[in-house]
């Protein structure tokens, strides 16, 4: 629980970050705090450089009387933040300041797609420094690490369940990563990370409520209720490719049967191409659907399925949360596999019916630096609750 006093720090910071630049006596109107209190923690941030006092703000129809007003703005030079997305076949890390201007990339490929826990540490470190030495930058500087990964995940204790990268099940990575690493780390779901990127620089910008949807090797749900991250009483909420669309169906990469990722995720139309397309190549989704664009009978029939599975999916959170607005996101987008028209139509055509429209459904493809750069914001959200709590400690 916070303090008042913390909850305010909190408030005014939140609100400088959103606006860009801001001066104070319009914090207050935003916040709702006094202009005096709002001087009080500003003078607090700027002491220790979070904020920074900017130009006065230019103000229309020419000059006023009086002292001119100073806009307040984040020291996007106070923290180095970095965020990484591990994948089944490569790793991707994006460097940020503390404003969230990106300010390096890198990737760097597996070795395997399972690894055990002290290997994925050590792989994680090495790919932070040759990114931090890309840019001139040492490990040491940076001040978090958002990290994402497919699986099973409770981020509030950086405990992964399971995770299609991990050969065991029910590690305590956060541990294992602190023994590695200098700087804390923020583990989280790689679709709550996509929807934390969405959020803060993709299609849900401006938005309160909205549900992202991630199709690639596997497929992921992230939820954004109030602004906030939904995650569930253990952290695992929000698991669309578990939930069961078959019974006693295809094998999914989690042990269990008849889940929807086994029909719409690439190593299921894969699978399915290698057993029933035995003439067409299924080295990667962009070669079957080359095949299907061409003609082949077989690989349409394999994307067609995959579609209504998808469909299925997307009528049940219909049915459940009536959004707003779903986003659907991820590689498999930008090649039209899952065409935004015909999905609508399949799903108009099974969710419960009332006189209104059906929620947005927008399609969206941001590669892979999307994962990471939501693992970016999630620790610059994190590493800005630990310096806020810092200033309430000190300030007791």
């Amino acid at each position: 629980m916070l303090d008042q006093r913390e909850s305010g720090r909190h408030q005014v910071f939140e609100a400088i970050r959103n606006a860009g630049q801001i001066a104070r006596i319009d914090i207050a109107q935003r916040t709702s705090i006094s202009p005096a209190t709002v001087t009080a923690i500003t003078s607090e941030l700027l002491s220790a450089g979070l904020i920074d006092e900017l130009h006065p703000d230019p103000i229309p129809g020419g000059a006023k009387r009086g002292r001119p007003r100073v806009a307040l703005g984040v020291r996007g030079t106070a923290f180095l933040i970095a965020g990484m997305k591990i994948a089944d076949a490569k790793a991707t890390i994006v460097l940020l300041d503390f404003v969230g201007e990106t300010v390096g990339e890198f990737s760097h490929p597996l070795p395997n797609g399972r690894m055990e826990p002290g290997e994925l540490a050590v792989l994680v470190r090495d790919v932070l420094q040759s990114a931090c030495e890309t840019i001139g930058r040492g490990v040491d500087e940076v001040a978090g690490l958002g990290l994402g990964m497919a699986g099973l995940i409770d981020a509030e204790r950086n405990f992964v369940y399971w995770s299609p990268s991990l050969k065991p099940r029910n590690v305590e990575l956060g541990a294992v990563l602190a023994k590695t690493l200098p700087m804390p780390v923020f583990v989280d779901n790689d679709a709550n990370l996509v929807a934390k990127a969405e959020q803060h620089f993709g299609e849900g910008q401006g938005e309160t409520d909205f549900i992202v949807i991630t199709i690639e090797q596997g497929v992921g749900m992230g939820i954004v209720l109030d602004n906030k991250i939904y995650r569930g009483e253990r952290g695992c909420g929000a698991e669309l490719a578990h939930t069961k669309v078959q019974l006693e169906g295809a094998l999914c990469r989690c042990g269990q049967r008849g889940c929807l990722e086994a029909y719409v995720g690439d190593y299921a139309l894969l699978r399915e191409a290698a057993v029933y397309g035995q003439d067409i190549p299924h080295d990667s989704v962009a070669t079957l659907y080359a095949h299907a664009k061409s003609g082949d009978p077989t690989a349409q029939r394999i994307f067609e399925r995959a579609g209504r599975m998808l469909a299925m999916g997307l009528v049940n959170i219909i049915n459940i949360f009536d959004p707003k607005l779903l986003i659907l996101s991820g590689q498999q987008a930008s090649l039209d596999v899952f065409d935004a028209e015909r999905l609508r139509n399949w799903v108009k055509s099974s969710v419960v019916q009332v006189d209104a429209p059906l929620p947005e459904i927008r399609l969206h493809n941001w590669g892979d630096l999307m994962w990471a750069k939501g693992a970016a914001a999630y620790a610059i959200e994190a590493v800005t609750r630990q310096k806020i709590q810092a200033l309430s400690r000190d300030a007791a």
